[in-house]
């Protein structure tokens, strides 16, 4: 039961907030660097699926053993630190690879990943102690 609810508070936080901040911040941004490179509409299922990978992956590597620990802290520094590489990982490596990628969208990107998945990994944890307390 924790786990699922870890899992579903950290997943609904991270899908919220990452709606929101694609499309007032993100989109405009890669439109202008990259417009002709983006579809539309986009591929849901292949969303859904970095979704539901990367949320299994942070909870593995970062939230379980800060809920363990009972440390919100822990999750949001852990976090910060998981998307800071993760989303590093996908920016740095367009940004070496393909014509057209900005600093700025590597700049931008990656820190939205690090802030996201700290303040994700932290609320999941903050929000799973407080229901099961």
């Amino acid at each position: 039961m924790q786990l699922i609810l870890l899992y579903g508070t950290s997943a609904a936080f991270f899908l919220v907030v990452d709606a929101i901040a694609l499309t007032l911040v993100l989109k405009p941004l890669f439109e202008r660097y990259i417009g002709d490179m983006l579809r539309s509409p986009i591929n849901l299922t292949a969303a859904a699926v970095f979704y539901l990978f990367y949320i299994a992956g942070l909870l593995y590597l970062v939230s379980i053993a800060a809920l363990r620990a009972d440390s919100v802290l822990q999750a949001g520094v852990g976090g910060f630190v998981f998307g800071a590489v993760a989303y590093g990982t996908y920016e740095f490596t367009n940004k070496a690879t393909l014509k057209g990628w900005d600093w700025t969208m590597v700049a931008v990107d990656t820190t939205w990943g690090a802030v996201l998945t700290g303040a994700t990994a932290a609320f999941g944890v903050w929000a799973t102690r407080a229901i099961l307390s």
